[in-house]
């Protein structure tokens, strides 16, 4: 395939299709009042037609080696691999019977009027441990739906405080790849950045769990539970305790599954043909997720062949004018590219290298202008109804997506406090440290 040269400019073109979706996904919602009237998969097709249809002089192979490319992009590959083994991890662990054991011991030990923010201070916990929302959503959704179920608790709010709980640790924690990228690109120090990180993310954090406190709780019985079956938390210990020791995302959820599958075999729940017929179903439940993603990696790869990603990023770029103009510059970047590319890593990776120019023009801190390109990512990440966290958290209770965004408080909050930040003259000082 011939490279064509690139206009620096880009093309606003390009960006039609990501209008075309949103157009027809938001408006399919509102005349129905229901966001699951336009199936997500069927709306990023028609955006991706429409995408292969515009620029007619270009051959279609051409362009459609242009999508096939970035449908099998290395990080979306990765993405759909965690999404098949976090959805056999769920089902196997629920035919195990540990998701009722966790829901037992959180019912039983929470102060009632505790047991929102608990679960969402054990997001927190976790997926600063994993490194990783996707798995956090997987490995904390299905407790906190059977917390919700007995408890009489929305089912959207609690999912909501799962990807908030999911979100703060995918910003922060240290093993985090949207972490790690965003520090390499501002050429910094991972413990620079998660110290200026964690300064903004901070009063977000306790905000949101005083504000989950207050929430109403239905009454609820702890005389139906038996006893604790305390080997069956082993599989949740063991995603945690490996993370912490830094082992690979995918080695821990399939080190999780096998713990639970020998636990289930153990107690008698499934035999073992049984549990390979778990895994099959716990992978299958994840085929319209990874679907998405497929399809949003090639669009925005042809969205970025033919300019709409780099006109939109000359336009952002030019009206910053000052350092609270960089800053902002900065922030409005990256939280468009996450709506575009639907993944944060990825948004990170495009805009570090523009943010980083940005960051030396207005001299703003380096750690800041990592925290800034995750923060903002994040934020984007727990708000987007298409986005691959509140896919997989309404795919494993049953719910639209999009009924989860207005109980993402979290993400809402960071990004009000953090914005504040951003106007105020706040500005770490440190020297740039390569990792």
């Amino acid at each position: 395939m011939k490279q064509k040269p690139r206009d620096e400019a880009g093309h606003f073109l390009g960006l039609v299709p990501l209008l075309f979706f949103l157009v027809v996904y938001i408006s399919s919602g509102v005349v129905f009042n229901n966001f699951d009237a336009m199936p997500l998969l069927v709306a990023m097709i028609l955006a991706t037609i429409l995408a292969l249809a515009l620029n007619p002089h270009e051959r279609l192979n051409e362009k459609l080696a242009v999508f096939y490319k970035g449908a099998g992009q290395d990080t979306m590959i990765l993405m759909i691999v965690i999404f098949m083994l976090a959805g056999a991890f769920y089902y196997v662990t629920k035919s195990m019977h540990a998701v009722d054991t966790v829901t037992m011991l959180g019912l039983r030990f929470l102060p009632k009027n505790f047991i929102i923010p608990g679960v969402f201070v054990l997001g927190c916990l976790i997926s600063f441990a994993m490194g990783t929302s996707m798995g956090t959503v997987a490995a904390l959704m299905p407790i906190a739906a059977q917390i919700g179920q007995m408890a009489h608790i929305s089912l959207p709010l609690l999912a909501g405080v799962v990807v908030s709980g999911a979100m703060f640790g995918d910003d922060l924690s240290l093993i985090s790849a949207s972490a790690i990228i965003s520090a390499q690109t501002q050429s910094v120090s991972i413990f620079a950045k998660f110290k200026t990180n964690a300064i903004m993310v901070l009063p977000a954090f306790i905000l949101t769990t005083l504000l989950l406190a207050f929430v109403p709780v239905g009454t609820f019985s702890l005389g139906m539970y038996k006893a604790v079956q305390w080997l069956n938390l082993l599989p949740y210990v063991l995603v945690i305790v490996l993370s912490f020791m830094n082992l690979n995302v995918l080695i821990v959820l399939t080190l999780g599954i096998i713990s639970a599958v020998l636990i289930g075999l153990f107690h008698g729940d499934f035999t073992f043909i049984q549990s390979l017929s778990l895994i099959h179903k716990g992978i299958l439940s994840m085929a319209d997720v990874s679907f998405i993603s497929i399809i949003v990696g090639g669009l925005a790869a042809l969205m970025e062949h033919m300019g709409g990603i780099q006109w939109l990023l000359q336009r952002i770029t030019k009206h910053a004018h000052s350092s609270i103009g960089g800053k902002f510059a900065i922030a409005f970047l990256i939280l468009l590219l996450d709506v575009i590319t639907t993944n944060n890593t990825v948004s990170v990776m495009i805009a570090g290298p523009i943010a980083k120019k940005l960051g030396h023009n207005y001299h703003i801190s380096p750690s800041y202008t990592a925290s800034i390109l995750d923060i903002y990512s994040c934020v984007g990440q727990g708000l987007i109804p298409y986005g691959a966290q509140l896919l997989m958290a309404s795919s494993l209770v049953g719910i639209s997506a999009a009924s989860i965004v207005p109980y993402s408080w979290y993400c809402m909050l960071l990004f009000v406090i953090s914005s504040l930040f951003l106007l105020s003259p706040y500005s770490p000082k440190e020297n740039q440290l390569r990792i």
